[in-house]
């Protein structure tokens, strides 16, 4: 993996990190590497997500699958790119909704770091991948990791907000007890904003509203979206 946990997350991902699971998930990147293998994001963004947003300071949760797979496009950041780089489909459907749902006009770029510095954990399932190969880096590993970076935030006592869009990150999230029946955080589930689906109920769901409205209730900043 090489790259390094950041503090806020370092003690409660400990014990995922000691697993086999994760050493051959080391081991094996490194290999892929050092045999030419192109993968995204580049070392040193892997973990860009639990940099950016501290474990104290997570509000909402979005899962992602894993990093977009074309050059230039991940840095580390659930359904974000760089600023400069062309916004992907579904990315141009959660700012419609966005649009729909707040008024707000995103800018152009699909730059999503402003929302990780107020609290919103853009976290990826696996967070590397093949490049030109979507999907390639599942169950290598990452699993343990990122299952414990979710149950890390459903444990806290600060009620938060877990958007899941698509049925992946809904199996991810079933894996976590506390958010289960009697949950005390807000759990906000629909389709994926993928063009495939997002007619099919992720357009009209007013994630970004609801999630507010939650942590304006408990008392908690609201994001600026």
């Amino acid at each position: 993996m090489t790259d390094a946990i950041p503090d806020s997350w370092a003690p409660v991902l400990e014990p995922a990190l000691a697993t086999p699971e994760a050493r051959r998930l080391g081991g094996w990147l490194r290999g892929q590497e050092d045999a030419g293998q192109v993968v995204y994001p580049p070392r040193g963004q892997r973990l860009r997500a639990l940099e950016l947003t501290p474990l104290d300071d997570v509000k909402v949760v979005i899962l992602g699958q894993d990093p977009y797979h074309g050059p230039g496009q991940a840095h580390g950041l659930a359904f974000s790119v760089p600023d400069g780089v062309k916004v992907p489909p579904s990315l141009v459907n959660i700012f419609k909704e966005l649009k729909a749902d707040l008024g707000i006009d995103h800018a152009a770029s699909g730059d999503l770091t402003r929302w990780a510095g107020q609290g919103v954990l853009l976290l990826n399932n696996a967070l590397t991948v093949e490049a030109g190969n979507a999907g390639s880096h599942q169950k290598r590993g990452w699993d343990a990791i990122t299952d414990a970076c979710v149950a890390a935030v459903a444990k806290r006592e600060d009620p938060s907000v877990f958007i899941l869009w698509g049925s992946h990150a809904q199996g991810k999230a079933k894996r976590v007890p506390e958010l289960g029946a009697g949950t005390r955080h807000c759990v906000i589930a629909s389709p994926h904003p993928s063009p495939l689906s997002a007619h099919r109920g992720f357009f009209g769901s007013k994630p970004f509203s609801r999630a507010n409205a939650f942590l304006k209730e408990y008392g908690r900043e609201p994001v600026r979206w």
